[in-house]
């Protein structure tokens, strides 16, 4: 052969390991203790005067999994779909596939990578249909509220034009670290003036006739800051929401509603600019505390932006996030994950969210599988938020963040879990879990007979078959 004996071609990559380094923020010998390796090398290969090594590039894989591109010969975006595919725990028994078949076989490549994104598409359509029928609201139409959740999700919950023109606008007051101060102000230059309204009145109430925004003055200081921002961005960005909504196919309501949510998701995009969030994100390894500090915004806000950072491009790490209250009910919920939520009834109890509800202000963490295999890192707050009055209840509930192991370097929580240790079973929900050995089941599976023994009681009354 042509090739034979001929010696590899040795990689340098020492400009792009640079601006990797530089977006990132750290120095040299932050990144090289990172790596395992020494200043002096990371320096020799900066300047390509020594080459990446497969174990360097391993090393960088692993250190920065979504910031690092692997600088491999033939490498393609039709490569990385394919092996992206290839990854889903449906293909785990198939042998090892050569990196070259995708440059090989393009088009077998693209045919099995749209197939792949097929089949997903409809097993999650199938299993909305089964959970509604396991829940017995088959054919009851959609609430409002359910539209515009589905609308968020059916959008990767990220709306690039509302975030880029909030983006800009904390850079033109003084972002980004917008202060509650340029927020005043910058309601102001619209002649809205900001007062205090009595402890148990609404959050925010604002009078277009007078231009007077009040707020809540019992709530915390992040909440007004977010509330100030939204008054903020419903003022300036009026006429990009409202052609949003206007193309949106929902009902009247739910486009009132979702006018609504996209005022909020600008009011988050404000507070935290993407591409400032995003590498803080990365720099902090999403440790939310630090970033809430960082932005001066309450820890589900944090979580809550971390879910967005899905532009075209920067993608940020792919999480999933909810929020759950005392009853088990999810009331906000996105997940860029192969993990999804279930639409009706709670979560499945196992997960530590649950837990989290009871323990306000305590961070908790676990390591979780599902059915298909795949491992998945969460992390889980409870939080109260204070009414401002004796007479009215606070609101408790916990916020979730997660994220595929695999992605564990990333995540400041995975620290000091044994990752290839024992995982909790978690499932969707009890109706559309396969599991035939759940103590904590609140109902069978739809879709398995069980077995009934009289003579024979154990925790759960039944046996799946």
């Amino acid at each position: 052969m042509l090739n034979e004996g001929r010696p590899k071609r040795r990689r340098f990559a020492g400009a792009e390991l640079r601006a990797l380094r530089h977006r990132l923020a750290l120095g040299q010998a932050a990144m090289a203790r990172r790596l395992g390796l020494s200043v002096s090398y990371l320096s020799q290969i900066e300047s390509d005067d020594r080459p990446v090594t497969a174990a360097v590039a391993a090393a960088l894989t692993r250190a920065f999994p979504l910031d690092w591109q692997p600088v491999v010969e033939g490498a393609s975006a039709r490569a990385e779909a394919f092996h992206a595919a290839l990854a889903d725990p449906l293909f785990s028994e198939l042998p090892p596939m050569s990196s070259r078949l995708a440059e090989q076989q393009p088009g077998l490549a693209d045919r099995f990578v749209a197939l792949h994104a097929a089949w997903r598409a409809a097993e999650a359509q199938r299993q909305i249909a089964d959970e509604a029928i396991a829940s017995g609201v088959e054919g009851a139409g959609r609430l409002p509220w359910e539209e515009v959740r589905d609308w968020f999700h059916d959008a990767g919950n990220y709306v690039g034009p509302l975030d880029e023109a909030a983006e800009a606008l904390a850079e033109g007051i003084g972002g980004p670290h917008v202060s509650t101060e340029a927020l005043i102000g910058a309601l102001a230059q619209g002649g809205v003036t900001v007062a205090n309204s009595e402890d148990d009145g609404p959050l925010r109430h604002f009078d277009p006739a007078t231009g007077q925004l009040l707020l809540n003055a019992g709530q915390p200081a992040a909440t007004r800051r977010f509330l100030l921002a939204h008054q903020l961005v419903s003022l300036r960005f009026a006429a990009m929401i409202a052609d949003v909504t206007n193309d949106a196919m929902l009902s009247e309501e739910a486009r009132r509603l979702l006018g609504i949510g996209l005022a909020n998701y600008a009011a988050g995009a404000l507070l935290m600019p993407y591409a400032a969030y995003a590498t803080s994100a990365r720099e902090v390894r999403h440790d939310i505390d630090r970033l809430r500090q960082r932005f001066g915004v309450s820890f589900e806000q944090a979580c809550h932006r971390l879910s967005t950072l899905q532009k075209p491009g920067a993608r940020g790490l792919p999480f999933f996030f909810c929020r759950v209250d005392m009853a088990g009910n999810i009331t906000k919920r996105h997940s860029a994950t192969r993990l999804q939520f279930a639409r009706f009834g709670g979560a499945c109890p196992l997960w530590i969210v649950h837990e989290a509800v009871a323990i306000p202000d305590r961070i908790l963490v676990q390591l979780a599988e599902t059915p298909d295999g795949v491992r998945y890192l969460s992390m889980a707050k409870g939080l109260v938020k204070p009414s401002g009055s004796y007479e009215r209840m606070a609101r408790r509930y916990a916020v979730a963040l997660g994220c595929e192991a695999t992605h564990a370097s990333a995540f400041v929580y995975a620290d000091g879990l044994d990752l290839g240790g024992a995982a909790t079973p978690i499932g969707i929900s009890c109706r559309l879990c396969p599991r035939e050995d759940c103590d904590q089941r609140a109902f069978p599976p739809a879709d398995r007979p069980i077995a009934i023994d009289p003579d024979v009681r154990d925790v759960v009354p039944y046996r799946v078959l």
